[in-house]
């Protein structure tokens, strides 16, 4: 299977994904949480559709604001489920929902999802999935690398020959603690 740094260059959605924002690190709370509601919901279905639905998910989701969303209610959720510009599944709109309460919790203890993750890094893989799938819903190998990838706290997001690769230098797994 091709890399994505060879599938992605100059096709309309991926493109400009993997380009600017794929492995560059993140450092904003609901930035994180939008790569994590993305991940979580592609898990099943191809990245292209996820990328043709994100405003959509934007939209749903309020711009992915951290605390507007940990306070949806019943009646959220069923307005969710109803909406054709998302992907319309139980688990995985309970899960976002679920995550985004918990990641206010990650807020009040540490400051910041992000000085959350950062905390815990630099982990293998395989830890980070064990402290993922014991801290949020939905959440396994796949969306746990996925979703550390496109976020800089793992390597592999671009080969060494892609001109991105270049640009993005030295991201938070190389950072000294």
């Amino acid at each position: 299977m091709p890399h994505y740094c060879e599938i992605a260059p100059g096709h309309p959605f991926h493109g400009p994904y993997h380009d600017l924002e794929y492995g560059f690190p993140v450092t904003d709370d609901n930035v994180l949480f939008e790569r994590l509601v993305l991940e979580i919901n592609q898990a099943g279905l191809s990245w292209l559709t996820i990328l043709k639905k994100r405003e959509g998910f934007r939209e749903a989701f309020e711009g992915f604001d951290i605390r507007r969303v940990a306070n949806y209610g019943e009646d959220d959720r069923e307005r969710l489920l109803s909406n054709a510009a998302i992907i319309r599944n139980k688990l995985k709109v309970t899960a976002v929902i679920e995550n985004a309460r918990t990641i206010l919790e990650l807020q009040n203890e540490n400051g910041s999802f992000g000085n959350w993750l950062d905390h815990h890094h630099p982990l293998e893989k395989d830890e980070w999935v064990k402290l993922f799938k014991k801290t949020f819903l939905f959440t396994g190998g796949e969306i746990t690398g996925e979703f550390l990838m496109s976020t800089g706290y793992l390597p592999g997001a671009h080969t060494v020959s892609c001109p991105v690769f270049k640009k993005i230098g030295d991201c938070i797994f190389d950072k000294p603690k």
